[in-house]
């Protein structure tokens, strides 16, 4: 009865599997299908687990466990052979068996790494996966991985555990981290069971999400769906999949274009070290070719206000520094108190309802809030002040501190006694492991004997105490939030000394110049020099350092004169490039080479630093050795972050 319907069936999928050996062997693929042993040949493995009988995602059936007859078949296990041959009648009698009472009998398997490989059913996978079926029953049998250092075999030892959990194989990571984020949108636990209604919600609001990513031609971009959705639902909750039209759903797919892109690219983030080319002056020339602005409104979006953070006052003065050096070329506004993420998405709304046509969010904790309205107004730029961005939609912008800490860390060498000096740090974010590095070595110029006994701030502890009592009188805190004296007379930020009156005296400290950043971002867009820096589909972070004017180092009057010329002889070097701190022979705690002193570190070697200097004494702390109020901070920018457990947001 099925049978005519069936042999036209094998001719049409003949034809497919055909055009698909055709268009692998001119793009240099292999036609066939993988063969998992000789995958695994030269890979060790360890036991192999019989999972017992599974419904399986027919399309992460991608070879066969042995090399049999995989040339019947092409990649996607479409037929190739002739419609007369033995192989065809037994495909088109299957296919006529699947048409009348379905086909029963699961297939026998193997399955790596996520993937899975037939031993027997190959043809059976042919007609149903032609047929349009998207789950097939299957004996399973797991083969275990060895572990190793690998990304890859990382995130599937995580996959195991998600898989005990949800039962769910529609879901393959590759990085490391990336389920923990999944289970945190979700608002689910790591080791929680899904009942059968999270399981089935989950799968329904999944295809709906993959079906609106390939309508729009996504699935072209290396980017797989499921880390497509982990970037999406950073700025859209998930409940937000059951309540969205089709349309508008790939409308938030499309406001994301740049960024899937920029993510998919493992090559297309950038860290600019140097500043924005400002040569030229804004001309009507310019305007007419590059739509370059005559004037800007520029918003600041700020979590609190100057009166009670020292943060924020810093990038306030640099909001009016913006005005003073631009004059009427800027219109410059000032929201504060922007401390949750609803106030925080209402106060940038607002910003944008009353004309910015640039933003800056001022701290790291907005990063999130500013990615949501950004998507949402692609006319208006969009800035972080944080490190390590993987969105093209919102450039970061930071300061390369750890060049005026080195300085400092000279400083210190040099006044010493006993060569022992206390490092009080912040909290384990990016950059904060180069800063305490470049201080070290820089204590070392001046002192190879030098020690940097390490504390955190964000751990408890009276720790200048606690130098005092270990015979510690030279001591590296807080660095300095603006250009003010009065920063350097409490003992709370920059390098200081117990003197022999016993009294706090001030050596030095770094500070920031926000005002410099501005001012040169903000310049560039109006000569016109920004479009030619922006570049599409990259995620940018704008890491600028002395040679740049966003980071200083503050003298104190009191610093003997040959320090001072030191001090002003290392900035000068370092501002021109004929010195740079990590360019030296360097050892960590470990006893390992990091630098043998032929090369330059890179940015991304610097800003992910997770290692000390041989002559730092102490540790970079675990997410839970911390206090409460550092936290949120370490979730966004520490350098451990892919290893911290995520908070949970929503409900499957």
């Amino acid at each position: 009865m099925f049978l005519q319907e069936a042999q036209e069936e094998y001719v049409l999928a003949l034809r497919q599997g055909q055009r698909e050996y055709k268009s692998r062997t001119a793009a240099g693929k292999d036609p066939y299908p993988k063969v998992l042993d000789e995958i695994i040949a030269d890979r060790p493995t360890g036991a192999v687990i019989d999972m017992g009988v599974l419904e399986i995602p027919a399309e992460r059936i991608i070879g066969t466990k042995s090399a049999g007859r995989t040339n019947a078949f092409s990649a996607g296990f479409l037929p190739l052979l002739p419609q007369e041959s033995e192989f065809a009648s037994k495909w088109i009698n299957l296919c006529a068996a699947h048409l009348g009472d379905g086909i029963q009998d699961p297939i026998l398997c193997y399955e790596y790494l996520g993937e899975f490989y037939v031993q027997e059913g190959n043809k059976r996978v042919s007609v149903l996966r032609h047929m349009g079926a998207t789950r097939i029953p299957a004996v399973v049998k797991r083969v275990m991985p060895l572990r190793d250092d690998s990304e890859r075999v990382q995130a599937y030892f995580e996959f195991i555990e998600f898989h005990r959990c949800s039962d769910l194989y529609s879901i393959q990571f590759r990085e490391p981290g990336d389920y923990a984020k999944l289970l945190s949108f979700l608002g689910k636990e790591p080791g929680e069971k899904w009942s059968d209604r999270e399981k089935r919600t989950f799968s329904a609001y999944y295809q709906y999400f993959r079906e609106a990513y390939s309508a729009l031609g996504l699935d072209r971009l290396k980017l797989l769906p499921e880390e497509a959705l982990l970037l999406w639902l950073e700025i859209y909750p998930f409940r937000d999949l059951g309540e969205l039209s089709a349309k508008e759903l790939q409308k938030t797919l499309s406001s994301l274009l740049n960024d899937f892109i920029s993510v998919s690219n493992p090559n297309a983030t950038l860290v600019r070290t140097e500043p924005v080319d400002t040569e030229g002056k804004p001309g009507l020339l310019s305007r007419l070719l590059y739509g370059t602005p005559s004037h800007l409104h520029v918003a600041f979006v700020h979590p609190l206000d100057p009166e009670t953070s020292t943060w924020i006052k810093a990038h306030d003065e640099g909001s009016r520094h913006l005005e003073q050096v631009l004059g009427n070329q800027v219109v410059v506004r000032n929201y504060y108190h922007a401390d949750t993420p609803q106030l925080a998405e209402q106060l940038l709304e607002q910003a944008v309802a009353e004309g910015a046509e640039v933003v800056f969010a001022t701290t790291p904790q907005l990063r999130r809030s500013v990615l949501r309205v950004a998507v949402k107004h692609p006319h208006v730029r969009f800035f972080n002040c944080s490190v390590d961005t993987h969105f093209s939609s919102v450039p970061s912008y930071y300061g390369r501190i750890f060049e005026a800490k080195f300085i400092t860390g000279a400083l210190a060498g040099a006044m010493t006694k006993n060569d022992l000096i206390g490092y009080i740090a912040d909290s384990p974010t990016f950059g904060v492991p180069a800063s305490i590095n470049a201080f070290a070595l820089g204590a070392q110029l001046t002192n190879p004997r030098a020690k940097i006994l390490l504390r955190w701030s964000c751990q408890k502890g009276a720790h200048q105490q606690e130098f005092l009592e270990k015979g510690i009188y030279v001591i590296s805190n807080r660095d300095a939030p603006t250009e003010n004296s009065a920063y350097l007379n409490f003992g709370n930020y920059g390098t200081y000394y117990l003197n022999d009156n016993n009294l706090w005296e001030a050596l030095g400290s770094p500070v920031w110049r926000w005002g410099r950043c501005y001012e040169n971002i903000i310049y560039s867009m109006l000569v016109g020099s920004w479009a030619k820096e922006e570049e599409a589909h990259r995620a940018v972070n704008y890491w600028w350092g002395m040679d740049s004017g966003v980071i200083d180092i503050q003298l104190s009057d009191t610093l003997p004169s040959g320090l001072y010329s030191l001090a002003k002889l290392l900035t000068q070097s370092i501002q021109s490039g004929k010195i740079d701190p990590f360019r030296r022979r360097i050892y960590d705690q470990s006893g390992k080479l990091r630098n043998n002193g032929s090369h330059r570190l890179s940015p991304d070697e610097l800003l992910y630093m997770d290692w000390l200097c041989d002559n730092v004494i102490g540790t970079i702390p675990a997410f839970d050795e911390i206090e409460p109020y550092a936290q949120p901070m370490v979730r966004e920018l520490g350098i451990y972050r892919d290893q911290i457990p995520m908070e949970k947001e929503g409900a499957l």
